[in-house]
């Protein structure tokens, strides 16, 4: 079985964010989303996905209410999630709390873009990696309102969310096996797809 290629880093400056001291940890072994996959990925209809995706963070704002007020100023701002290596963004409106999401071909429209490989993007969703570091490498790169893009990553980051355990709560009894099945990808690919154990326990 063929390992997991690596990212390279984005090709847009990341604006407003100068370099820092201590930012040793590397984030050179982010894997990317398999391109044959991600091309068969490309005819799938948007709709449903954007369905089930509101759904899902309208569940996580029920459970975390605190996340969207963190944005302050920037709660009904609207935002593009770029997962790089998808044939596909992800426009996230927060909504003050009642978030929508919607998938969309092609670049999307907000007031602040954060692109990246999938598993960098979940990857600092869950604490995995240092999201300057991200940043500094540009492995991450943000375009637009940087100070909203900020925003949105603190508040993510003061959650401390799991998706994945997120997820197995809307599974009712199949929970378990949810949760084995996203273990066992996480272990194979490489992808952070939960918070990692050492936080939960911090």
């Amino acid at each position: 079985m063929s390992h997991p290629s690596f990212a390279a880093p984005a090709d847009v400056f990341l604006a407003d964010v100068g370099p820092a001291d201590g930012l040793a940890e590397a984030t050179a072994s982010i894997p990317v989303f398999p391109p044959l996959l991600a091309r068969g990925m490309a005819p799938l209809p948007l709709v449903p996905l954007s369905l089930a995706l509101t759904a899902y963070a309208q569940r996580i704002a029920k459970c975390h209410p605190g996340l969207f007020r963190r944005l302050g100023d920037h709660a009904q701002s609207r935002f593009v999630l770029d997962p790089t290596d998808l044939p596909f963004v992800i426009c996230l409106a927060p909504g003050g709390g009642h978030p929508r999401v919607t998938v969309v071909r092609g670049r999307g429209e907000g007031v602040a873009r954060i692109a990246g490989p999938l598993a960098a993007l979940l990857g600092l969703v869950h604490g995995a990696y240092d999201g300057d570091a991200l940043f500094f490498s540009r492995d991450l790169v943000i375009e637009g309102d940087t100070a909203a893009a900020l925003a949105l990553r603190n508040a993510v980051d003061d959650a401390e969310l799991d998706l994945t355990a997120e997820l197995s709560t809307l599974s009712g009894l199949w929970a378990p096996y949810v949760q084995r099945i996203f273990k066992f990808a996480e272990t194979r690919t490489g992808v952070h797809l939960s918070r990692p154990e050492e936080l939960m326990t911090w």
